[in-house]
């Protein structure tokens, strides 16, 4: 399978509906569950189906990022495997950044040619699933198509934000209108009894391809189209061969604040539609940090990360991220805290306390509930952080509300007190 692909992951743009988590980081570099971040999800996808040689592209923000794959993707010296990156560069021949999907491919090009593959499987850094690339792959070879689009069914209420794809009986994509708004009831597709039962009948476009080779090389050095989902797929329906592969499994695009938020909250589920605890590891960093110590806490569909010190009254449906400190008497609910990238040691602690500043982490006797911490949070004691349809939307100094969910910016002191 290795010698047959390569993959390209796009490290996307700026991420702006779900800022502040990409203030200072792109959206693959986000952390997620606690001890990951979102490009490690398909790149684990990718290891796991036996294709090792991978580009990232980047662009925005992309410093965080670029650290981390540098310091996570480590292959035995005698192995082809990579996981390399691909900034955006200015060249004598083109002085503009990536304008979009394809156009960051094709500026890419001259890099990803002197190797030798048959196929190039391109995929977004900013979603959560887990997918079997190698059969995917199968059934795009055994079909002899030359664009292989992966779908998905969903609900009418969601059809505006995707590209709606329509199949005949042997999976060529016939018709593909991008994120209709209205009228587009026609647009249903012959989808399994149980997905139709959902009201899941409508396909659409995941953002994975697979092109052929020289299919893709032609249209990106003869096509002066930037994007893929807008452009070049559609219009390919007319002159090659484009056949969709249909995905029902557990899929979600992290473009917003509440998909980010219900995506990680979802893992405290007792059977999680995301399965962490599976055969097919997901990847990140190994951090050799010491395990988490619990004292006088009342877990319930918790997940606590490594290096964290606890101890709070009680942590219910939360997902606690690496080197969390949490103080006594505190309560977190329905809460992504996202931890810290270092320990304050002994010394800080006590010049904290004697200065009356709140230390990093959540401090004693506060209540979180329906919350995002970004990483290096200092909550002070005494804090009240509870988010709900009640909170109207906005940005402030420390913190924003979105859809009633409280986000607390990165390296944000929230002083002893403080009522939110």
């Amino acid at each position: 399978m290795s010698s047959k692909v390569i993959s390209v992951i796009l490290g996307g743009g700026q991420g702006s509906r779900l800022h502040p988590l990409t203030a200072t980081r792109s959206k693959p570099a986000v952390p997620i569950a606690g001890k990951y971040r979102l490009v490690d999800i398909p790149i684990s996808n990718c290891l796991n189906s036996g294709i090792d040689r991978i580009f990232v592209l980047t662009q925005f923000n992309s410093a965080s990022l670029n650290k981390h794959i540098k310091n996570t993707y480590h292959f035995n010296v005698f192995s082809s495997a990579f996981v390399d990156i691909l900034a955006a560069e200015q060249t004598p021949l083109n002085t503009t950044w990536f304008q979009g999907t394809a156009d960051a491919v094709r500026q890419c090009l001259h890099h990803i040619t002197p190797f030798e593959f048959d196929y190039i499987l391109i995929l977004s850094g900013d979603q959560l699933y887990q997918m079997d690339f190698e059969d995917m792959i199968k059934k795009h070879e055994d079909s002899g198509a030359e664009i292989t689009v992966a779908t998905i069914p969903v609900h009418a209420r969601d059809v505006p934000g995707f590209g709606i794809m329509k199949m005949d009986e042997n999976q060529n994509i016939t018709d593909f209108v991008e994120k209709p708004k209205k009228d587009f009831e026609n647009w249903a597709s012959e989808v399994e009894p149980s997905l139709k039962k959902q009201g899941r009948v409508y396909l659409a476009s995941m953002g994975i391809y697979i092109f052929n080779r020289k299919v893709l090389f032609d249209m990106l050095n003869n096509d002066p189209h930037t994007d893929f989902g807008k452009e070049i797929i559609p219009e390919a329906i007319s002159t090659h061969k484009v056949v969709g592969y249909q995905y029902d499994g557990y899929w979600t695009d992290i473009g917003t604040i509440h998909s980010f938020f219900e995506a990680n909250i979802g893992l405290t589920d007792d059977i999680p539609q995301f399965n962490l605890f599976d055969k097919r590891s997901i990847f990140t960093r190994a951090r050799m940090l010491p395990p988490s110590k619990v004292t006088g806490t009342t877990l319930e569909k918790a997940i606590i990360s490594d290096g964290c010190i606890i101890n709070a009254s009680r942590i219910e449906r939360s997902v606690i991220g690496v080197r969390t400190r949490i103080g006594k008497g505190t309560t977190i609910a329905c809460t992504y805290i996202m931890g810290s990238d270092y320990y304050q040691n002994l010394e800080e602690l006590e010049e904290a306390r004697l200065s009356g500043n709140p230390i990093m982490g959540v401090g004693e006797r506060c209540y979180i509930n329906n919350a995002i911490l970004d990483k290096n949070c200092y909550i002070g004691n005494d804090v009240r952080i509870n988010g709900g349809g009640h909170l109207e939307d906005g940005d402030f100094e420390k913190y924003i509300v979105k859809d009633g969910i409280v986000v607390i910016k990165k390296s944000a002191v929230i002083p002893h007190g403080t009522v939110i």
